[in-house]
């Protein structure tokens, strides 16, 4: 899930992992430095934790119940400016957990957007080489891509924004194309859920959303897939971040 600021949305955090009993949770956009990480009062509720922090911006973390995260990378090979925190990967309870916070790349065109195919380049080639492995891969998190239409509310007015354009959905496809399982759409194929509605004009009450948080499964762990969903009353709590979170069940 996008927290979008982990210490000023720790409340919803709390409420949903109160709720919901994840095994296993991605964050994205932790918005704190290193040493600023709540880690206390999440390993009172039994979580602990591998994260990457970014001061101000960015910051990526893997929560596991019960468990340790056995990190294996905090960025990705070849990643352009490594300075940004938007990789981490961990090994928990037998599958490897990648956890992303792809470049948004506003405005179009211009280095941002430039930044985010790069970024993008590298995570596919990255994946490329995880499908390659054959080990258990969960590929979680902000993508920053509305792949289709159908993953948009209608007559919208996004028009030429980054998460919508061309080249962004043909990197989706792409990297999809190597074997891997979105795992909202295996489970809603007709009318897939939204997991992000913006602050501004009234979108969340008129339900005004988009896809663009997604979990990616190599081939055989989809077919252990038992069920993925968005939860979205967190979106409607006091002080949410503008995204709720996607899940999935997997048979382990």
């Amino acid at each position: 899930m996008n927290i979008n600021n982990i210490r000023s949305r720790f409340d919803a955090l709390i409420e949903w992992l109160d709720d919901a009993q994840p095994d296993v949770v991605c964050l994205q956009e932790l918005k704190t430095e290193q040493g600023r990480f709540p880690l206390e009062p999440l390993e009172q509720m039994g979580y602990r934790a591998a994260w990457k922090g970014q001061r101000t911006w960015n910051g990526v973390a893997i929560l596991a119940r019960d468990m340790t995260p056995v990190v294996t990378r905090t960025a990705l090979p070849g990643e352009p400016d490594r300075s940004q925190s938007r990789y981490i990967e961990a090994a928990v309870g037998g599958v490897l957990i990648g956890c992303l916070y792809l470049p948004n790349g506003n405005p179009v065109p211009g280095p941002k957007f430039d930044y985010k195919l790069a970024w993008f380049e590298a995570f596919i080639a990255h994946a490329q080489s995880l499908m390659v492995s054959g080990a258990p891969v969960v590929l979680a998190g902000d993508y920053n891509v509305v792949p289709t239409e159908a993953d948009i509310y209608p007559n919208h007015s996004y028009g030429g924004d980054a998460l919508l354009r061309p080249e962004s959905r043909a990197a989706f496809k792409r990297l999809l194309d190597q074997g891997w399982t979105d795992a909202l759409k295996a489970k809603h194929p007709d009318v897939t859920p939204w997991t992000y509605w913006s602050y501004l004009r009234e979108r969340w009450p008129k339900d005004k959303g988009l896809r663009i948080d997604h979990l990616l499964l190599p081939p055989d762990l989809a077919e252990d897939l038992i069920d993925a969903g968005v939860d979205r009353w967190v979106r409607g709590l006091d002080g949410a971040s503008d995204h709720a979170p996607a899940w999935i069940e997997l048979r382990l």
